[in-house]
């Protein structure tokens, strides 16, 4: 182990954590850990100078058994570090359709309300990422691509509201060499090297051609970005007087936006507000010349409603995304309209098995708690009752005729992500009962007490 490299990229991280003022030696940190090298790095340092801190970590259901062992290493490198470990898992495929955004932006909404969640929750000061210089020129270069306002040429921010980024002063090299210094073990995310997406294709095919024309290409983006910020400073310090004496925030989080004369000023200060929630430049350019009230826009994260010379803005449940869960102990899951009644019998010699669409005899030993019930997505199968192969669940819906508005909505029960029954239609040949079963998995669709 190189100790003497360890104590420089130590007193380097502990003098920008100062430098930069991102928080006290006593505050509480929620580091997000995806276990990438990065977050990896971010999490050791923060162990080895004595910080207050824990991990989160989102299962984002996109890379199957890959993104399960991510879990599975995060988890043990939390308890590993000896601090607090949250996770959640999310359907970002289903988010990201209903949307109608990119899988990596869906992603990125999910994760920090997410994170803000558990902030607010559990008492942390501050959220940690392990974005660092190549990261930040990379968002310079999107953003310039993008055509973004000024506010997209500041790269990543050090420190944004809750948001701190404590390896912004590493660049790869530096982190490369602590993780070989401290001999770390992390995950590699397998679709960080396809070009399909955008931050990928610059990564890979962009940067290597500035960095031929400027090998200190990232210090110089850096050193751009420091000059920005000043402009971005003032321009924040008006939004945040315009936010003071304009806005206000109810009991259950809904935002009223008294809107002020339209000006070039305002018109600038209104943008930046709605880019905070998410709302895309088309969608801005609608809101600002719409004079229709009750007109309502929509964002992946919030709702704007339009009501006489007041914008009304509330934040969207994310409940529709989080798979849920259901341990051994469970008899009863609320589903989002109805009942999930579960419980296990022995299979007694005049057990006769119930045609009930609503209910799913399954055999008790080829399922693995906990199970999950989520909405179906694009590429799940199963094999249906009474037949030995595949077939994608979609198709099997569509042979039925099963109209495209409870298509979308339709949930599966899965057993280590495999399913084992889509809810209210048919289950898996594989879970089915037969002569050696000896328990009984049943769960029965009910209508919940309020719906009946």
């Amino acid at each position: 182990m190189n100790t003497q490299f360890t104590i420089f990229m130590l007193e380097d991280f502990i003098h920008f954590v100062q430098k930069e003022n991102l928080f006290q030696a006593d505050q509480k940190i929620l580091i997000a850990v995806s276990g990438g090298i990065d977050s990896v790095v971010l999490s050791k340092l923060f162990s080895l100078a004595k910080f207050n801190f824990g991990i989160a970590h989102v299962n984002f259901s996109l890379r199957g058994e890959e993104s399960l062992a991510d879990e599975v290493f995060v988890k043990k490198f939390a308890k590993t570090l000896k601090v607090p470990y949250h996770t959640i898992c999310f359907d970002t495929n289903a988010f990201a359709a209903q949307e109608k955004i990119s899988t990596q932006m869906a992603a990125r909404i999910l994760r920090y309300q997410w994170f803000e969640e558990i902030r607010s929750k559990e008492g942390y000061n501050y959220i940690a990422t392990g974005h660092h210089l190549l990261d930040s020129a990379e968002t310079m270069l999107i953003n310039l691509v993008r055509g973004s306002g000024i506010a997209g040429f500041h790269g990543i921010p050090v420190k944004s509201g809750h948001l701190i980024r404590p390896m912004s002063f590493a660049n790869q090299d530096a982190i490369f060499d602590f993780v070989v210094s401290q001999k770390l073990a992390w995950r590699e995310d397998s679709s960080n090297e396809s070009t399909k997406y955008q931050r990928n294709f610059i990564r890979h095919e962009i940067m290597p051609k500035f960095q031929e024309l400027n090998p200190h290409f990232e210090q110089t983006l850096a050193a751009t970005s420091q000059k920005i910020k000043g402009i971005e400073a003032w321009m924040q310090a008006e939004l945040q007087s315009f936010i003071s004496e304009s806005c206000k925030t109810d009991s259950v989080g809904n935002i009223s936006i008294k809107l002020p004369s339209i000006s070039p000023k305002s018109t600038v200060l209104l943008t930046e507000l709605l880019l905070s929630y998410h709302f895309n430049s088309a969608s801005i350019e609608a809101i600002l010349q719409a004079d229709k009230v009750g007109a309502i826009f929509e964002s992946p994260s919030h709702s704007l409603n339009i009501d006489r010379g007041t914008w009304i803005i509330s934040v969207k449940s994310q409940a529709d995304y989080k798979p849920i869960v259901i341990s051994e102990d469970d008899e009863v899951i609320q589903l989002v309209n109805q009942e999930l009644h579960i419980f296990i019998e022995e299979k007694t010699a005049d057990w006769k098995a119930i045609t009930d669409p609503k209910i799913a005899c399954l055999d008790a030993d080829t399922l693995d708690f906990p199970l999950e019930i989520r909405k179906v997505q694009d590429g799940d199968w199963f094999c249906p009752l009474g037949m030995n192969q595949k077939k994608l669940i979609s198709d099997f819906l569509t042979d039925k005729k099963v109209p495209l508005a409870i298509k979308k909505n339709t949930q599966i029960l899965l057993s280590k992500g495999s399913v084992a029954w889509i809810l209210g239609q048919r289950i898996d040949n594989r879970n089915k009962v037969t002569d050696k079963t000896e328990l009984v998995a049943v769960f029965e669709l009910k209508s919940s007490p309020e719906k009946k």
